[in-house]
C-alpha cells in the first residue's frame, strides 16, 4: 500500500482522490462516488468551503438542528444545534419547554478578559530583568498601536502586561503575561499578533539594557479563560418541579441535587456529566462558526482548577426554592473567522438574532445548562437509556437498510417495547422473515 507522495498540496482536488482512492481502497469507484457525492452542487460555494482548510477532497457533513422555546431574559431564543449524537437536541428542546413555563433561563456576563504570553528565558540577575521590564512596559503598547488601534476604537485592546518569574518551576523561564479585551471577536489572531510584537519589542530593547541573554521560546494566547465567565441560571419553587407523576416534586429535587454533588467530589461521573453539559456547548458552538476544541480545552481545565476535576454545575434548595446553576468560560465571537464566511453560520447567528459576543456566551451556557438538566432528570427518573435508545432507533434502522414500510412498522413496535439494539436486530429479522 502506497503511503507517501511528494507534492500531494500541489495536486487539483481531482488529482488528490484519484491518488487517495487508487491507494487506500479496493473498490476506487464506489470510494471516489462517495466523496464527489457529496460535494456541492454550487461550484462557488465548494470553492468557498474547499478553501478553508487544506487538502480538501470533499465535505463532511454533520445534521444541523434546532431548539425551540428557550426563554432567556426574557427573551424566546430557537437555537442551532450542529451534532450527530441522538437524544441531545430533543433533549434541549424538553429542558427548554419545561423552564419556559417556570420563568426561564437567566444569564449574565461575569467577565470578558482573555489571556496571551511571551514565553521567554533569561539567563541573568531577575531584579535587573524586573528593573528592566518596568521601564519599556509603556513601549509594548507604542509598538502595538498599528495592530490595537481598530480594536480600541470598537473598545477592546490590551488591558495590561505582567512579568511574571516562573524559575521556581523551570530554570530561567519567565512570561510576558498579557490581558485582552476583543470585543465581538474571539480574538486569537488579534492577540497573536500583539503578543509577536511585544517579543519583537522584548529582544531589541534587552540588547541595550540587559547583561544576560534572552531567548524567546513562543509566543501565544491561552485558551483556558477563566476571567471569561458567564453564569447560567434557571429556578422554580419546589412544588412546580412537577412533570413527572412517578416522584413527587421533593422527592425529584432531593435525588437531583444529590447527583449533582456526586458530580462536584466523584471525578468520574464528573467527566461524563460535564461531557453532557458539552454536548450542548459544542453543538451550538459549532453551529455559530466557533473553536469548539478551544471551549472544551478552556472548560475542561476550568473545571479542574481546585486541584479535583469536579462538576460544573451546582444545584441547592434554599427557603423551598430549587436553583440549578454553572459558571463557565467560554472565549466566543461572533464577527471573523467561519462567522463572515460560512453560510449556514450567517444564517444560524441570524436565527438566534445576530448576537454580540456576550450575548452569545449567554446562548451557549444556557444550552449546555439545559442539556445538563435534561441528562440528569433522566437519570434520576427514567433512566438515560429510554429515551436515549428511542431517539437512537432511527440509526439502528438506517443501519440494517430498513425500509419505509419497515421503519414505520418497527417504530410503531418499539412504542411500547423496550429499544436496545439486539432488541431492533431481532425485530427487523423477524419482520423479514415473516415476509
Amino acid at each position: 500500500m502506497q503511503k507517501t507522495i511528494t507534492g500531494f498540496s500541489k495536486l487539483s482536488k481531482s488529482e488528490k482522490i484519484d491518488w487517495i482512492v487508487n491507494s487506500y481502497f479496493r473498490n476506487n469507484n464506489s470510494a471516489k462516488t462517495i466523496l464527489m457525492q457529496y460535494w456541492n452542487s454550487d461550484s462557488k460555494l465548494q470553492s468557498l468551503h474547499d478553501e478553508f482548510i487544506e487538502n480538501t477532497i470533499t465535505n463532511y457533513y454533520l445534521p444541523l438542528g434546532v431548539a425551540p422555546n428557550f426563554l432567556i431574559n426574557g427573551q424566546t431564543y430557537t437555537i442551532p444545534m450542529a451534532i450527530e449524537e441522538s437524544s441531545v437536541v430533543a433533549a434541549a428542546s424538553k429542558a427548554a419547554k419545561f423552564w419556559f413555563d417556570r420563568g426561564g433561563f437567566k444569564a449574565e456576563v461575569i467577565s470578558t478578559t482573555k489571556i496571551g504570553q511571551v514565553h521567554f528565558t533569561y539567563d541573568g540577575h531577575t531584579k535587573e530583568l524586573i528593573s528592566f521590564f518596568n521601564s519599556i512596559k509603556s513601549k509594548f503598547f507604542k509598538d502595538t498601536s498599528s495592530i490595537t488601534k481598530s480594536m480600541e476604537k470598537r473598545g477592546g485592546g490590551i488591558l495590561d502586561i505582567e512579568l511574571r518569574d516562573k524559575t521556581s518551576d523551570l530554570t530561567n523561564y519567565y512570561q510576558l503575561h498579557a490581558t485582552f479585551e476583543t470585543m465581538d471577536a474571539m480574538g486569537a489572531n488579534f492577540i497573536n499578533s500583539c503578543l509577536e510584537q511585544f517579543a519583537t519589542t522584548l529582544k531589541t530593547e534587552a540588547k541595550a539594557f540587559l547583561t544576560g541573554n534572552i531567548h524567546i521560546i513562543m509566543s501565544i494566547l491561552s485558551n483556558y479563560v477563566p476571567d471569561c465567565l458567564v453564569r447560567a441560571e434557571v429556578s422554580c419553587k419546589v412544588e412546580d418541579l412537577t412533570e413527572n407523576p412517578d416522584i413527587a416534586p421533593q422527592a425529584f429535587a432531593d435525588k437531583f441535587i444529590q447527583a449533582v454533588n456526586i458530580a462536584e467530589i466523584e471525578p468520574y461521573r464528573a467527566v461524563t456529566h460535564n461531557k453532557g453539559i458539552m454536548n450542548g456547548i459544542d453543538a451550538v458552538v459549532l453551529a455559530t462558526g466557533n473553536d469548539f476544541r478551544a471551549v472544551e480545552a478552556g472548560v475542561h481545565a476550568y473545571a479542574s482548577r481546585n486541584g479535583t476535576y469536579s462538576s460544573l454545575t451546582h444545584a441547592e434548595v434554599n427557603d423551598g426554592v430549587f436553583k440549578f446553576w454553572m459558571e463557565i468560560p467560554l472565549a466566543l465571537g461572533t464577527v471573523g473567522g467561519l462567522t463572515s464566511l460560512h453560510p449556514l453560520v450567517k444564517l444560524a447567528l441570524e436565527m438566534i438574532g445576530n448576537p454580540s459576543a456576550k450575548e452569545l456566551m449567554q446562548i451557549v451556557a444556557v444550552a449546555g445548562l439545559a442539556q445538563n438538566f435534561a441528562a440528569l432528570r433522566s437519570l434520576t427518573t427514567t433512566g438515560i437509556q429510554e429515551g436515549h435508545m428511542k431517539m437512537h432507533l432511527m440509526n439502528i434502522l438506517n443501519q440494517f437498510e430498513a425500509t419505509p414500510e419497515e421503519k414505520e412498522t418497527l417504530i410503531s413496535h418499539f412504542k411500547t417495547n423496550t429499544v436496545t439494539h439486539s432488541s431492533v436486530v431481532d425485530a427487523i429479522n423477524n419482520l423479514r422473515a415473516n415476509k
